[in-house]
């Protein structure tokens, strides 16, 4: 045999077990990555815009987002959970892709939009599920929870209150808003809310503003400023005041349910302080608390740290 043959042959074997060898490597990495998918589906009136990942019969996590978001909030979360878990994530009426029509006469006021989205689990067979809740999520998912205990198998808690103590200076405004729900205090808090204080919120009590992913506030802000969406938004806010009322119900059902309870919380928030993460643990024993070095919008600056422990969370309760 020639030197010449021999290199042939060996490039020949080479590559015909390099190319399959590495074809398998691209197809299995391929399949390590869940495909979020989205979808819309007809409930309580409207279109609802959502995303989905994970098997079928998996266990179910609804994540609920919050101001001034929607279910975008989620797509790195989601990948990372959907291995094991259903995980679907909708936009709540006002915000996302969510399609309200205006023959619908929607009210928007927090318990509206928790029996929307109890629609939305009803139009989708959910039984069961897990809540992933963030702020205006919190309360929303929280009606849920109080209405069909049996339904909640675990609650995680990023940044969502259910205490008074919880509540940070950032809200004054807002409060003043309550008291005296005039125009000049309702221009105060629609000044607030413009791409420059939408950005702020993703920022602030972040040590590394700049890991902050300029995508979620200029969505955010593109979506408040379409018309009539403002109008919905300052709505909300005066409507949160109501959300305080029910702290002490919502605190009832901790008590007596005692769901599985994870609260993970950027202690830099100014919205939502650290006592609002603490104040689970006086009323659910099953309540874990864990801070992260980060402000409100912790997903976009611990996303992995946030994956992590919510599947060694779900997983020590069989879920």
């Amino acid at each position: 045999m020639t030197r010449r043959t021999f290199l042939t042959r060996g490039t020949t074997i080479l590559a015909a077990a390099t190319v399959p060898a590495a074809a398998a490597a691209h197809a299995a990495s391929h399949a390590e990555i869940p495909v979020t998918r989205i979808r819309h589906v007809h409930a309580d009136g409207m279109n609802i815009f959502y995303r989905e990942a994970g098997p079928a019969n998996a266990p179910v996590i609804l994540l609920l987002h919050g101001f001034p978001t929607s279910s975008f909030q989620y797509r790195e979360l989601i990948p990372r959970l959907a291995d094991k878990y259903r995980a679907i994530a909708p936009d709540l009426p006002g915000f996302g892709f969510t399609e309200v029509p205006a023959e619908r006469g929607y009210t928007y006021t927090f318990d509206n939009l928790a029996k929307t989205v109890e629609a939305f689990t009803q139009a989708l067979h959910l039984g069961h599920y897990a809540l992933y809740v963030f702020d205006y999520g919190a309360p929303t998912g929280l009606r849920l929870a109080m209405a069909h205990p049996e339904r909640i198998t675990a609650i995680v808690s990023q940044n969502g209150n259910a205490y008074e103590a919880g509540l940070g200076d950032a809200w004054a405004p807002i409060q003043q808003y309550w008291r005296e729900p005039t125009p000049e205090h309702r221009e105060v808090v629609h000044q607030a809310l413009s791409p420059a204080g939408i950005r702020s919120q993703y920022t602030e009590g972040v040590p590394n503003p700049e890991r902050i992913a300029p995508e979620g506030y200029t969505l955010d802000a593109a979506m408040i400023a379409r018309p009539g969406n403002m109008d919905i938004q300052l709505d909300l806010f005066l409507d949160y005041a109501n959300n305080v009322k029910l702290y002490p119900a919502f605190q009832e059902y901790f008590r007596k349910s005692k769901p599985p309870l994870l609260a993970i919380w950027g202690r830099f928030d100014p919205f939502f302080v650290p006592a609002g993460a603490e104040g689970f643990k006086h009323d659910n024993p099953n309540a874990t608390v864990q801070f992260l070095d980060t402000g409100h919008f912790a997903l976009e600056t611990h996303v992995q740290e946030i994956a992590s422990s919510m599947r060694r969370f779900l997983s020590s309760h069989n879920l």
